[in-house]
């Protein structure tokens, strides 16, 4: 089993910054590709970014693109979110996510999943 740990979330003011940590625990995941998905209130859960088990593949959603980097750390068995250039409509819980398959946007390939960290960004 593969626990993950997501922090880093927290208030931040339109045009700010935060980086998002997702510790797995429990077994490594470096095998595993990763993913982040946030949910804002009322709304279904989407997908933000992923990497594959190496680093060297990344996607990400249109409307963080250029704005967000995912990466990852074997060493330390965590995957990052740089956010930066905040927008309101980034506000979100964010959800870290692991696929013992390949780097996809669907959530349903995730295998396990975190509990989430909240993200608002303010006006």
């Amino acid at each position: 089993q593969v626990q993950l740990v997501e922090s880093g979330g927290g208030l931040v003011q339109a045009g700010g910054s935060l980086r998002l940590s997702c510790e797995a625990s429990g077994r490594t995941v470096s095998s595993y590709a990763m993913g982040w998905f946030r949910q804002a209130p009322g709304k279904e859960r989407e997908f933000v970014a992923s990497i594959s088990w190496s680093g060297s593949t990344t996607y990400y959603a249109d409307s963080v693109k250029g704005r967000f980097t995912i990466s990852r750390v074997h060493a330390k068995n965590t995957v990052f979110l740089q956010m930066n250039s905040l927008k309101p409509e980034d506000t979100a819980v964010y959800y870290c996510a692991a696929s013992t398959t390949i780097a996809t946007m669907k959530a349903p390939q995730y295998d396990y999943w975190g509990q989430g960290t909240q993200v608002t960004v303010s006006s």
